[in-house]
């Protein structure tokens, strides 16, 4: 090693120490409070709305959306946010509306970040119309203190909270988090995650329900509904007390399919390399096949048609109390 190398080396580790000791005395002031290095401050807005409205309609980029119940007859929207990323809020044709007014420019991306903005929309409890929330990198939460006509929720990264009933459609998608819905009445369902995980628990829905996880779990206990349209590559299925009146259609590439005590007029189900097992609570007319798995199925001649398709997986299913 030359001397000149050795006398870089050496600068570079002392100047490596000093700024560790630097950082370690600002964050020692900063009580390690990270959020303190932001480059970009947060503040807080609150809005009171006079006006009569039914719907709401939330439009947002990186804040997290929670729904609380107010504790007047008054609606309050608290915005927790960056100066050049405000919210406005209106009344327009009897909706609420909440839409980010980002005029931020080029060289305002550029800094440190630590904090996180948030919406609360604080609004007396009871029914409203349509329930729209569209974000990318935030969270939403509906508690069960409301009843909507419908609920529409879309975003990219964060995880959605449904626990609002809807007279219609529920419609929750998200990208990267996981859903979670429980103790809800639905016109109809569909929930869709590529590598979230979906729980749904207590639901009873008057239409149909569709399922799509592609490298997450979906798994639903204590559920009704007509119709059952379920799809997902390396995810399992779990149905734990599912009653369809109707059908259920679930096509899946790795994932597995448990069912306990699940039962529908008629089941078609189709795996990869997934194993198909559990039990149902009435006989059905079996149409099984697998490729190189194992086939273990009730010799029943009633009931309706179940047909479940795999290439490697194993299929043992019985029915409950026999």
């Amino acid at each position: 090693m030359s001397r000149r190398l050795k006398i870089w080396l050496i600068a570079t580790a002392s100047l490596m120490v000093v700024g560790a000791i630097i950082f370690a005395g600002v964050m020692t002031v900063f009580k390690w409070d990270f959020t303190k290095l932001s480059t970009r401050k947060l503040v807080t807005n609150t809005h009171t709305v006079t006006e009569a409205f039914t719907s709401i309609s939330v439009n947002t980029d990186t804040a997290e959306v929670e729904f609380v119940p107010s504790d007047s007859s008054t609606c309050t929207v608290v915005c927790r946010e960056y100066k050049k990323e405000l919210h406005s809020v209106t009344v327009t044709d009897g909706t609420l509306k909440i839409e980010l007014r980002d005029t931020r420019k080029w060289y305002d991306y550029i800094g440190i970040n630590f904090g996180t903005s948030k919406i609360t929309v604080q609004i007396p409890q009871g029914e409203y119309g349509a329930l729209t929330v569209k974000t990318q990198t935030g969270s939403t939460t509906v508690p069960q203190d409301f009843r909507f006509e419908s609920i529409k929720v879309t975003q990219s990264t964060g995880h959605i909270k449904c626990y609002a009933s809807a007279s219609g459609a529920v419609s929750l998608k998200t990208t990267t988090g996981h859903i979670r819905v429980r103790d809800i009445t639905a016109g109809s369902m569909d929930i869709s995650v590529s590598t979230g995980e979906i729980r749904v628990r207590s639901a009873t829905v008057d239409g149909d329900i569709k399922l799509k996880a592609s490298t997450g779990d979906a798994e639903l206990t204590d559920v009704t509904c007509k119709n059952m349209v379920s799809s997902g590559s390396t995810g399992d299925l779990s149905l734990e007390n599912v009653v369809l009146s109707g059908s259920l259609r679930d096509k899946r590439s790795t994932g597995d399919v448990e069912l306990d005590g699940f039962d529908a007029a008629e089941l078609v189900i189709t795996t990869d390399t997934g194993d198909v097992e559990g039990t149902l609570l009435s006989e059905k007319v079996f149409i099984v096949k697998t490729d190189t798995g194992e086939i273990n199925v009730p010799k029943t001649v009633t009931g309706g048609r179940c047909e479940i398709t795999t290439d490697t997986g194993d299929i043992e299913i019985r029915i409950k109390g026999k």
